[in-house]
């Protein structure tokens, strides 16, 4: 994957989440609950498997990261639309130089992509939250955060919601990242290539914490990041495949999922009020003319 070096600096705050009230709206809806199922239903390792250990029948694994490799995993099928989701515990302690992913992408040259990265920090400091989208092979959507607790200390659950309408990225069920379909604004939207969806742990230390100023520690290793809960529930496609069968069919077509209702929006605004540290949308000296898509995501 292509990734720019760039780095946002600032404190991390401790806020507390304040409990906002329900809004009665016309559309929007909470994605479907995840169904959790074992690695092994959809998934399978990519590279390096004796870096994947496995617990409890499947259920729980793990990816180990030393100097000598990294691993990964990828789904055994490729989805056009659809929830994904799963649950992950970050490598704890020093983990400066590694790089959690999680992400959809397309087979091509001008691939479609939908990032999630986590990167890794020294002992005391915040993991970054960084996110992208590639549409027609085109990045440079960069957004980072900090998440509102330790992603080290337990599991919590990082979801993909795609549909002909958005793409959605939620932390615990909060939206933290909304990318519309801008198509009649000349931008491109993922709708016709269907993806597969992978994980990895791996050193990036020549870019991922603090631009590649902090290196990863070896003797702090093996770095070791838990996965768990692999819920998949897109429609799935042949990678020749334009269109899936059951477009417009299937419960993420339908019109509450086309847009976020008044209390995700606010939501979304908590996370970009409080833990946004880079945004792309806002960021002159590389986009001198901001990204049309920007205004329509409400980024600005």
């Amino acid at each position: 994957m292509h990734r720019n070096q760039i780095w946002g600096g600032g404190h991390l705050v401790l806020m507390c989440l304040c409990i906002l009230a329900t809004a009665h709206f016309t559309i929007g809806a909470a994605p479907k609950k995840p169904v959790a199922v074992p690695f092994g239903r959809n998934y399978v390792p990519t590279w390096a498997f004796d870096h994947i250990k496995y617990f409890n029948g499947g259920s729980e694994i793990q990816l180990l990261l030393d100097n000598y490799t990294g691993t990964g995993f990828q789904s055994k099928g490729h989805y056009l639309f659809g929830h994904f989701s799963m649950h992950i515990k970050m490598v704890p302690g020093d983990s400066a130089g590694t790089v959690t992913a999680f992400y959809l992408s397309s087979q091509n040259n001008e691939h479609d992509e939908i990032d999630f990265e986590f990167l890794g920090n020294r002992t005391g400091q915040p993991y970054i939250l960084q996110t992208n989208v590639f549409t027609g092979g085109k990045g440079d959507r960069e957004q980072r955060i900090y998440l509102w607790f330790d992603p080290t200390k337990a599991y919590h659950s990082y979801s993909v919601l795609w549909n002909m309408y958005q793409i959605v990225f939620l932390v615990d069920d909060v939206p933290i990242r909304v990318f519309k379909n801008s198509k009649d604004l000349g931008v491109r939207f993922p709708f016709n290539q269907p993806m597969k969806i992978y994980s990895s742990l791996w050193n990036a230390d020549d870019w991922a914490t603090r631009g590649g100023l902090e290196k990863t520690d070896w003797s702090k290793g093996p770095f070791v990041a838990h996965y768990k809960n692999f819920h998949v529930d897109g429609c799935e496609s042949s990678v020749n495949a334009k269109y899936c069968e059951t477009q417009g069919k299937r419960w993420w077509d339908q019109k509450e999922y086309q847009d976020l209702d008044a209390y995700q929006w606010r939501r979304l605004r908590w996370v970009r009020q409080k833990f946004t540290i880079y945004n792309y949308c806002t960021d002159r000296k590389r986009f001198p003319k901001m990204a049309p898509e920007c205004k329509r995501d409400r980024d600005v």
